[in-house]
């Protein structure tokens, strides 16, 4: 197959533009690549910036006749494999490769939720709060109270309303309805009635709309695919439904599988916050009949438990909770009789691999359900154990009436009213189900809260991510990681056998020791003390003018971003461009327009940006991103590790991140220009060798003149 692979290689690269070019890595990663398929053997490679890693490992999988999953952490690299590299390989190919890309259900509008909607856009019922926003600097999120409502006045609304009715519109154009299609940013709230998620969707066999649905269609296409490109949380959201959400494959690649730890972390948990229970309430509030002997008074107590869920939580934002405080305490305290169940004894029959399937469903089955409800005595701040347990024994109220109402209305009730139940069900089901996961915590977990004082979010995650993908995934399809860097003990997190792996750095095509200097500020004062900001203003001033601007910023928190922007605005001769300042895409094609122009951002930007070209002639980095101490995940980690915790959490994770700001700088064989650290620490601490080693092999120096003259004689052309 060896021979075969770089034939098909280079027949691939000669299209490319300019005639392309022979990569010795890029050559000896496809063979690897192969042969771990052929040999059924997980495989992680680092392969530099420069390598084309995607033709490296897509041109094998192709050769292999088998299905394929390749899972990316970015857009960006998803939209590159689907539109350049998968049909560029497909062409080569003298067989028929068929590809498609699949997102997550909530990425889709719903035609059903369209047709209940039909045109009313200006009528909906935009009740405040019936979902959680995102929680900071979002623009979208920008007229949202301190409770994560959209403001209620007139005109707020009427927006709203135009961006739904819009949406109504849209429905009736689009072909895919795939929301990255659209030409306009909505709200998440308005995004919200047009859409679902897997947590409601009963499936294609219980929808009214099914044979119509945009996901299931996508679903389909992806069934039929050789290679399917999903996002890599779409993945952690399959292995966590137990398999149901892709169609059965052999190989999956990850690429950037320096997020895979992460994005594993975050899908096989579970999160609770007061906004779905402020979205069943609103869901279930009109399918009950008024009439309906405490229907009200069970939907009114799913509403209050999300206040009480967000007092309870508000304090907590950031902070891990120990097991105790969110299990329950035993039986109701004397004055306190709430009814609720304990969330142990929920049982929710909500099979996931039926539901993405799109199979007949029964509803959650909650047992010995208590019609009286009372409110919890509480102070300012509800016991978080007691709001959970109580929250538990209300959703099954609600459940309850809900199926009275199934009952009632038989099969002689409107279809669109049976889909509306059929979500309630779902949605209620699974709040049930993680309800109860919160309740048996294990020692292999850590709960925590997640967002902000404005919506905040209880979260549980896994603290070693491997055990669980050893478990669920190594023993049943191949694995394929890579990365411009990989992170140092990866196979081992992420639970990869060793008898049956291997690893191979294949470098990087770029001359970076003679195009690119790193430049640490030893002079600098120490950045952890808050006087050191001034005199890295000073700093990046400089440096700046020596770059004839052309620098992308890079800073590891917001305030940082905000005081540097705040201080050289009015010094600098040259745009300055602030994260917030516009949408990710608009702001990147904004800064690659001219050519002088600074892009100051945050840590969404130390990866994925791919502009090569003299636009990014410096790279700046204003301390060495270590992770915060209070990280709950991270510290629950630390933990674990004992003493030697920074060296096997903290060190590993800095020094990726530094590798991938790093990389910003040199995307093509002929750029030239800086890496600028502004963190003497590099220079001095102790640890420096084992970051410096996860940064491309360039020429170094702590002298600022010397820094000063490379970047004049780039801005000169030479």
């Amino acid at each position: 197959m060896a021979d075969e692979v770089g034939t098909t290689l280079a027949q691939v690269t000669a299209a490319l533009p300019g005639g392309g070019e022979s990569r010795q890595g890029q050559q000896e990663m496809a063979v690897a690549v192969g042969r771990s398929i052929a040999e059924q053997r997980h495989l992680v490679v680092q392969a530099g910036t420069g390598t084309g890693k995607s033709l490296a490992y897509l041109i094998p999988a192709a050769l292999s006749d088998q299905r394929i999953v390749v899972a990316t952490a970015t857009k960006a690299l998803q939209d590159q494999l689907a539109h350049s590299d998968l049909p560029m390989v497909a062409g080569a190919l003298d067989r028929h490769l068929s590809f498609a890309v699949l997102k997550g259900r909530s990425n889709y509008l719903c035609r059903q939720r369209v047709s209940e909607i039909g045109g009313r856009g200006d009528q909906l019922s935009l009740q405040p709060g019936a979902a959680d926003p995102p929680d900071a600097d979002d623009t979208l999120t920008a007229t949202a109270d301190a409770d994560g409502a959209a403001a209620d006045d007139p005109v707020e609304l009427g927006r709203l309303g135009e961006q739904v009715k819009r949406l109504v519109r849209w429905a009736d154009d689009t072909t895919s309805g795939d929301r990255a299609e659209l030409d306009f940013e909505p709200h998440f709230r308005a995004w919200a009635m047009v859409s679902t998620s897997a947590r409601e969707c009963p499936g294609a066999f219980r929808c009214p709309s099914g044979r119509d649905c945009f996901a299931e269609h996508a679903r389909a296409r992806a069934a039929e695919a050789d290679v399917v490109v999903v996002n890599t949380h779409l993945y952690g959201a399959h292995l966590a439904s137990g398999g149901a959400v892709l169609p059965p494959h052999e190989v999956v690649v990850f690429d950037e599988a320096h997020e895979v730890e992460e994005v594993m972390t975050d899908s096989l948990g579970a999160d609770i916050g007061p906004g779905r229970f402020r979205a069943l309430a609103t869901s279930v509030r009109t399918l009950l009949d008024a009439g309906t002997p405490g229907a009200v008074d069970a939907v009114d107590a799913v509403s209050d438990v999300a206040e009480l869920l967000h007092r309870a939580l508000r304090p907590l934002v950031g902070r891990q909770v120990p097991r105790p405080a969110v299990q329950p305490a035993g039986p109701p305290r004397p004055g306190d009789e709430s009814g609720a169940e304990p969330a142990a004894d929920l049982e929710s029959h909500v099979d996931p691999p039926a539901l993405e399937l799109g199979l007949a469903v029964p509803p959650p089955r909650i047992r010995d359900a208590r019609p009286r409800i009372e409110p919890m005595q509480s102070p300012d701040d509800p016991d978080l154990g007691r709001v959970l347990e109580l929250a538990a024994g209300r959703v099954g109220r609600v459940v309850e009436h809900l199926r009275q109402a199934e009952r009632e209305a038989g099969d002689d009730g409107p279809a669109s009213a049976r889909s509306r139940r059929d979500r309630a069900l779902l949605a209620a089901g699974h709040l049930a189900t993680d309800l109860a996961r919160f309740a048996a915590l294990t020692d292999g977990e850590v709960a925590w809260v997640d967002g902000g004082p404005r919506s905040p979010s209880l979260r549980i995650s896994p603290i070693d991510v491997g055990p669980l993908l050893s478990e669920q995934l190594w023993g049943t399809v191949t694995g394929v990681l890579t990365s411009a860097t990989v992170p140092l003990g990866l196979a081992d997190r992420l639970g990869l056998p060793p008898e049956s792996s291997d690893a191979l750095d294949v470098g990087s095509p770029f001359d970076y020791r003679h195009h690119a200097l790193l430049y640490v500020a030893q002079s600098l004062p120490d950045r952890r003390r808050s006087e050191s900001e001034p005199a890295l203003h000073d700093e990046l001033e400089i440096l700046i003018e020596a770059a004839g601007g052309r620098t992308l910023a890079l800073f590891t928190s917001w305030r940082a971003m905000n005081a540097a922007v705040e201080a050289l605005r009015p010094r600098l001769p040259f745009p300055v461009l602030a994260q917030s300042d516009l949408p990710k895409p608009a702001l990147i094609e904004a800064f690659r327009d001219d050519e002088a122009t600074c892009l100051f951002a945050t840590l969404g930007f130390w990866q994925g940006v791919d502009i090569p070209g003299r636009t990014v002639s410096m790279v700046t980095i204003d301390r060495i991103p270590f992770p915060r101490p209070d990280e709950p995940v991270l510290q629950a980690r630390r933990d674990r590790a004992g003493p030697g915790a920074f060296n096997a959490v903290d060190l590993p994770r800095a020094g990726t991140l530094l590798a991938q700001g790093a990389g910003r700088l040199i995307r093509s064989a002929n750029d030239r220009g800086v890496v600028a650290v502004l963190d003497s620490r590099l220079a001095t601490a102790r640890y420096r060798g084992a970051l410096l080693a996860r940064v491309p092999a360039m020429k170094r120096t702590v002298d600022r003149s010397e820094v000063e003259a490379f970047l004049r004689d780039i801005t000169a052309g030479a």
